[in-house]
């Protein structure tokens, strides 16, 4: 049976996060301290003992999340993942983890892509907004519908488990389309507190700059495919998982297809390394056979 490596993404963070791993382990400190150098400013004091407030910030949270990750997974002996997946930014610590980046080169990109989306949303205020126990199908409708009445953004984003489904857009479109789905028959929606919206063509100012620092990094054939966010399937083509991850700035986080797939190939046991077990729960509501713990 296969063992698969899962990566949290923005909306893990806590305060305190790593310090145990930092404190106890030397190969922890040393890829803290050589994160604080690349970055130019001592994260690991944010993550440490920062306010919620202060890991809220975008350009902190990425890397933040991203480091706690990849530094639980890497002090793990003898790992040997038969697959890897990680939720929006989590993708970047599972190619870290399945060798097709290095630990600097992925923290650069994190870096990259954290100010570039920081930019993007305050270029146009938006946000995202959670629906839930309404089915996939009648949200993307409600979405359409919403967009082709108002001219508004608003599409599915995040599809996190059945049930769970996130809607990113403008303001008024979200606003619009949380209304609707309440209407529809949803038994929430909630605006999140989000910078922007992710996952969605709004964040399309970000994506040159982010392509153009992708497709400058070396990526290496990774050593157990990994499960992409925009196309919810096993890639080990390393032009491929270039592509995928320049799409899924702007293209919608297929959690549950990517779960239902891993488990079609073979996946019995999921661990989720980084802050956080929200993965733990979205992979078990997705399917309750499955076995899962954490490392953090």
């Amino acid at each position: 049976m296969a063992h698969a490596y899962v990566f949290p993404g923005q909306g893990s963070q806590f305060s305190g996060m790593g310090k145990n791993l930092y404190d106890s382990n030397p190969l922890a400190k040393e890829m803290f301290e050589q994160a604080n150098d690349i970055l130019g400013f001592r994260i690991s004091d944010i993550m440490f003992t920062g306010s919620d407030e202060d890991l809220k910030q975008t350009n902190v949270t990425q890397p933040a999340v991203f480091l706690h990750s990849v530094i639980a997974y890497k002090t793990l002996n003898d790992v040997k993942p038969d697959m890897v997946a990680g939720h929006s930014l989590g993708e970047f610590s599972a190619l870290v983890a399945n060798g097709t980046l290095s630990f600097v080169d992925a923290l650069k990109l994190v870096s990259i892509r954290a100010k570039a989306m920081q930019r993007a949303c305050e270029l146009n205020p938006s946000t995202m907004a959670a629906v839930l126990a309404l089915a996939d199908e009648k949200v993307e409708e409600v979405c359409a519908a919403v967009a082709a009445e108002t001219g508004e953004v608003v599409v599915a984003a995040n599809y996190n488990c059945p049930g769970q489904l996130v809607i990113s857009g403008s303001i008024k479109g979200i606003e619009i389309a949380c209304e609707r789905m309440k209407a529809a028959g949803a038994k929430r929606a909630l605006v999140l507190p989000v910078g922007g919206a992710f996952h969605s063509p709004l964040m399309l100012p970000a994506k040159e700059e982010l392509a153009a620092a992708i497709n400058a990094a070396a990526f290496s054939t990774p050593l157990c495919p990994v499960y992409q966010n925009v196309v919810a399937k096993a890639v080990t083509d390393a032009a491929e998982i270039k592509k995928n991850l320049i799409e899924q700035l702007t293209g919608a986080v297929r959690w549950t297809q990517s779960v239902q797939a891993m488990v079609a190939d073979g996946a019995s046991h999921f661990t989720e390394a980084g802050p956080g077990k929200v993965l733990q729960g979205l992979v078990q509501k997705i399917n309750k056979e499955m076995q899962v713990n954490g490392v953090s």
